[in-house]
């Protein structure tokens, strides 16, 4: 099978968003045609949308548009946590609508990368080193806080997070402690309102009674539930944990950026502060280049995926590094150029796939072509 080169680009996305704003952006300062804008809002309201043979089609977020998300997730409050499934079973249908065109974002992949159980265990599989979990790969059942019990007692885990399935920017994730005595404290983004429905909120809050945190881990199960061991995390600077995303674009770890919190969710939006990135190089010593190795590593397990955002935690001492999850749409760094010897110094993370895409789909035609057999997603 042959293929024409690509010579324009599509993007799938909301077209009022930053994102398809700052890539449409690159494209143009490459010299290159602006992109045709395809809206999710189309796409569901349509049954998909088709793309010509030489266009090359990049998927973005389909968040922050109240119209998509009561679509997808079945509510039109954005706030609301509940909904994951819903919204993770009909934006998968809705990638599937998609036809033609020279695909960036490999359908398979992308179900596997929006479900935690099913992305930890193909990390795991792979050799990529992961925080131990019991729900790797979707087998086990978290239908509420006596399972969440039961396996952290099973399994020696006094410290876990737990994570809705199909859940982003730590949307509805709880990180639990306990200790001796039966002391408890969970520490969550998640308000629960008096009529029982769940919120996320900017503040992140503390919450010492089991019977509160039963209650929520308990409103959060129907949708799925991940449960991680808590990886202890190194520090930085004033002491505060770390953790990095580095975005890995056609398989090299181009951009990274530290993320430090006195909590445990560093997310910037929930108080997280952004690093000192010379600094935790310097932290990590010699083994810097292993934590972008790993990251290249997890990135590898999705080659269908012209770019992901790996996030990376260092154990205390900076000498071992665990992915605690691979976002597909990671990229959202904006001004932050390429790391030294990236091959992408003075790009940021969306001109710096504008460049890398020419070589990686001849790469991935070739690789189709020689193995005689087209697949639907390029």
């Amino acid at each position: 099978m042959t293929r024409n080169a690509p010579s324009r680009w599509a993007v799938v996305g909301n077209p009022e968003n930053r994102r398809v704003a700052l890539f449409t952006r690159a494209v143009r300062e490459a010299g290159l045609p602006a992109p045709r804008i395809v809206s999710w809002a189309s796409v569901l309201g349509d049954g998909g949308a088709a793309f010509a043979a030489d266009e090359l089609v990049r998927l973005d977020s389909p968040g922050e548009n109240a119209e998509v998300d009561k679509v997808l997730r079945g509510q039109a409050d954005p706030t609301r946590v509940e909904g994951g499934a819903r919204w993770y079973a009909r934006f998968t249908a809705a990638v599937g609508t998609l036809r033609g065109g020279m695909r960036l974002d490999d359908p398979g992949e992308l179900a596997v990368l929006f479900d935690k159980r099913r992305c930890h265990q193909v990390l795991e599989r792979a050799g990529v080193p992961v925080p131990q979990s019991p729900t790797s790969g979707g087998g086990t059942a978290v239908r509420g806080w006596e399972d969440v019990r039961e396996l952290m007692a099973r399994h020696g885990m006094p410290r876990v997070f737990v994570k809705p399935a199909h859940g982003s920017s730590a949307s509805g994730v709880v990180a639990v402690e306990t200790a001796g005595g039966g002391r408890l404290r969970a520490t969550t983004s998640v308000e629960v309102t008096a009529d029982g429905r769940l919120h996320n909120s900017l503040r992140v809050r503390r919450v010492t009674s089991e019977r509160e945190a039963a209650a929520l881990v308990d409103a959060l199960a129907p949708d799925g539930l991940h449960v991680e061991r808590w990886w202890p995390k190194a520090s930085l600077g004033g002491g505060e944990a770390a953790d990095l995303r580095v975005v890995v674009v056609a398989g090299r770890a181009t951009h990274a950026v530290v993320r430090t919190s006195g909590s445990p969710m560093t997310n910037l939006h929930l108080g997280g502060r952004r690093g000192d990135l010379a600094a935790a190089v310097a932290a990590a010593g010699p083994y810097w280049a292993e934590a972008l190795a790993v990251c290249e590593r997890a990135a590898a397990c999705f080659p269908g995926t012209l770019c992901v955002g790996v996030d990376l935690l260092p154990a205390v001492g900076w000498r071992r590094f665990a992915v605690a999850e691979v976002n597909a749409f990671g990229d959202l760094l904006p001004g932050l150029t390429g790391l030294p010897g990236s091959g992408a110094e003075g790009l940021d993370t969306y001109a710096a796939q504008v460049a890398a895409a020419p070589a990686y789909v001849q790469h991935r035609l070739h690789h189709h072509t020689r193995n005689h057999r087209a697949t639907a997603s390029f």
